[in-house]
């Protein structure tokens, strides 16, 4: 005879997982919706069933973005197991496991525990994608991207310089050492990246059109150098606010410095990229927008 309390079990519908996964990785029921090649209001009614199943809330909506609650982390990581586990039941009833490369490139700041975290989480998720991760210039990334080297990149450009599949403003500062400063000397000694490199061109505009003299007392095409010789006390320089270290000042409007408002983030790959590569482009670009402008 059946055991009746084994029959009444809450049994969860995969359909609704993939949808709390989807939200959550984007961040957004709007974006999730797409990305399901769904509506808004269906991926709604989908977390309000699984909410009403788990007997929990799973996600905390605000005006900005969704997060999870702490029922809603525990759940996602169960999902994600019994996610993959149906991928990898559909792989084995198929014969054969294929596997997908997808090369991607992050500029050196972004290179940090959270976003590698991120990739790493994808690629446990994911076991039939193979990442290959380059960080470097966003100027080389860029040109890895235009020549068929590299699936998706994110990049750092002047604003509405190429198309991106997405982008956001990127706050810039001028800084100097927080204990030798460099502000007040004449000439004003310059750390910066090489010729062609980001902010090279604004920061020689700006002190010029000042009518200050200077000099270029550092180059390196390595952001650590650029902010170990500001830190150090070689020159000032002009960096993304995710840059500024503790060893730092910021010294925005000193000496007449301008505001630099001409940067932004750009995520790219190809219109007709595979599953994997928007995937790990949903992904990766979450990951960016939780960062604070």
């Amino acid at each position: 005879m059946e055991d009746s309390g084994k029959s009444n079990r809450t049994l969860f519908d995969l359909d609704l997982l993939r949808a709390l996964v989807m939200v959550a990785d984007c961040g957004s029921f709007t974006t999730a919706a797409t990305r399901l090649h769904s509506t808004q209001s269906t991926v709604s009614q989908k977390i309000r069933r699984l909410e009403d199943l788990a007997g929990h809330r799973l996600l905390e909506r605000s005006h900005r973005d969704v997060q999870p609650t702490d029922a809603g982390h525990t759940l996602l990581g169960y999902a994600r197991r019994m996610l993959d586990l149906n991928e990898e039941l559909l792989q084995a009833l198929a014969g054969a496991t294929v596997e997908t490369a997808v090369r991607i490139g992050v500029p050196e700041d972004f290179v940090n525990p959270q976003t590698t975290g991120m990739l790493a989480a994808f690629s446990h998720r994911h076991r039939q994608v193979k990442l290959e991760i380059s960080s470097g210039l966003s100027r080389d990334l860029a040109h890895g991207f235009d020549h068929g080297e590299l699936d998706l990149v994110l990049v750092k450009q002047r604003r509405n310089s190429r198309p991106a599949v997405h982008c956001r403003h990127e706050p810039m500062h001028w800084i100097d050492s927080q204990r030798s400063a460099c502000l007040r000397l004449d000439p004003l000694p310059l750390v910066m990246f090489p010729p062609r490199g980001l902010y090279r061109d604004e920061m020689i505009q700006a002190v010029e059109a000042l009518g200050l003299r200077w000099r270029i007392a550092f180059t390196s095409s390595s952001l650590s150098g650029i902010q170990g010789a500001v830190a150090d006390g070689i020159g000032i320089s002009l960096l993304p606010r995710r840059a500024v270290g503790a060893g730092h000042r910021i010294i925005d409007g000193q000496r007449g410095l301008p505001v630099v408002d001409t940067y932004e983030i750009g995520l790219l790959h190809r219109p007709d990229a595979g599953d994997a590569v928007r995937a790990l482009a949903t992904a990766l670009w979450g990951q960016v927008r939780r960062e604070p402008d």
